[in-house]
């Protein structure tokens, strides 16, 4: 009986250490790693690849308010995306596309560049632009709530060599206190050339005050020649597009009554007004009843004056509606840039973020995304509001746009205002200065559409 008691513990003790053999070995085989699988990866948390770091250089014209709250954005945009930084070069309207001449003609263009309208067509022409479309094409660049109309003002020789950023229309900026003062009915868009004649040598002999500020420009000379039914370059690009020079004639003859009564500055008067900013200019001030500008000049200088009105542009007897609705300014990408997709992205969020926007105000001028538009109008500034009226009053007083400027047209530019300005110092006469205008522009043009 001893003898069976020993066999049977035995047998029980064999059975538990194969038991306690077995656990052990299947413990080992579960903390061996497989062929695939590194030891100790179920303890480490999924690798992110940081993206390599980004610099744009940008650059923007405008006035102080738009240089502060850009460099805003810029800043925001930086925040939202850590591995983008930007080099800045804010500027004045004047010498900055001469500035972008010479760096195109050096390659050396900044990767974003505020483009206007007037010269898309000459850096594009040269090479000079991306095309965007590539960008659009693979959803870096959203346009899909852009009017598709205003989309294609940016495409040029079938590229897209700039995004709209905004819509505008030519404007008279007045001051109705300095109406008021001059005893003077406020503007309306039923007024014409000589109503507004009138109305300004009034306000300088009641008020001493400027009646305007500035005409001489190529913006206001093309509404005046599209109202006599020209236009200010022909379509091919090629010479001028009017061939009466008595168009020339009558609207230098208007300058020189407006300055002999000194209901407007003369040139040197106006580059100091000018050299100081949009915000320090007569009209702004109270010291002048009127300014010709873009439609969203109002909310440009509503820190300054939040009371100013816009109306349309004095008509021709006719009543012709000679206004257009143009971009207000397009966002480019240099051709030389290394980094065109990053640029891409961040033109795509300044005009459809709405937190960019809030920031914006619309003082580059109507949003172009439909749905940053329709979300600004739930809760306008007066300034805005009167710029959105504004835009509605001027497409009914508006005909189809002309093509962009050709290129060459900084040359027209600077020699509009030289002639301008030698009829004004009695340097000239207004007939012989309409042909030298029309002889030296015709052959800027043909040279440069070569």
């Amino acid at each position: 009986m001893r003898k069976g008691m020993s066999v049977i513990t035995v047998l029980v003790l064999l059975i538990m250490i194969g038991l306690t053999a077995c656990s052990s070995d299947n413990e080992a085989k579960q903390n061996v790693p497989d062929n695939n699988t590194k030891a100790g990866d179920a303890e480490k948390e999924p690798v992110v690849k940081e993206q390599e770091p980004v610099k744009l250089s940008i650059t923007w014209w405008g006035s102080q308010t738009r240089h502060d709250y850009t460099q805003e954005l810029l800043d925001l945009y930086t925040k939202n995306n850590p591995h983008i930084t930007f080099e800045a070069t804010p500027s004045g309207w004047d010498g900055y596309f001469d500035k972008l001449s010479a760096q195109a003609a050096g390659n050396m263009m900044p990767d974003i560049i505020q483009m206007d309208y007037a010269y898309i067509s000459t850096f594009s022409k040269n090479g000079s632009l991306a095309d965007l479309q590539q960008f659009v094409d693979n959803g870096s660049m959203d346009v899909s709530a852009v009017d598709p109309n205003l989309v294609a003002s940016g495409m040029l020789n079938n590229q897209l060599t700039g995004v709209v950023a905004s819509s505008a229309a030519l404007a008279v900026t007045y001051n109705p206190e300095v109406f008021q003062k001059a005893g003077l009915d406020m503007p309306t868009a039923a007024w014409t050339w000589q109503d507004f004649l009138n109305d300004m040598n009034e306000i300088k002999s009641t008020t001493d005050f400027y009646g305007t500020e500035k005409l001489g420009d190529m913006n206001i000379f093309s509404y005046w020649t599209r109202q006599h039914g020209g236009s200010l370059f022909a379509a091919d690009g090629t010479k001028l597009g009017y061939e009466d020079d008595a168009i020339l004639i009558d609207f230098l003859n208007m300058l020189k009554e407006l300055q002999d009564k000194k209901a407007m500055p003369n040139p040197d008067e106006w580059a100091q007004i000018a050299s100081k900013g949009k915000e320090a200019e007569p009209v702004v001030l109270g010291e002048s009843g009127t300014t010709f500008d873009w439609s969203n000049f109002a909310v440009i200088t509503s820190g300054s004056n939040p009371n100013l009105k816009l109306m349309t542009p004095p008509k021709n007897d006719a009543g012709t509606n000679a206004l257009w609705i143009k971009p207000g300014m397009f966002f480019s990408v240099a051709n030389s840039s290394k980094n065109q997709e990053e640029a891409s992205k961040f033109i795509s969020w300044f005009i459809n973020s709405k937190e960019a926007n809030d920031i914006i105000k619309a003082e580059r001028g109507i949003p172009v995304s439909s749905e940053i538009r329709d979300g600004l109008k739930v809760d306008l500034t007066p300034q805005q509001q009167e710029m959105f009226d504004y835009i509605d009053l001027a497409i009914s007083h508006s005909s189809k746009i002309d093509p962009p400027e050709p290129s060459g047209v900084a040359e027209v530019s600077k020699l509009l205002t030289d002639t301008t300005n030698m009829v004004m110092y009695n340097q000239t006469d207004a007939e012989k200065a309409a042909a030298d205008f029309r002889k030296k522009a015709n052959d800027i043009l043909a040279r440069n559409s070569k």
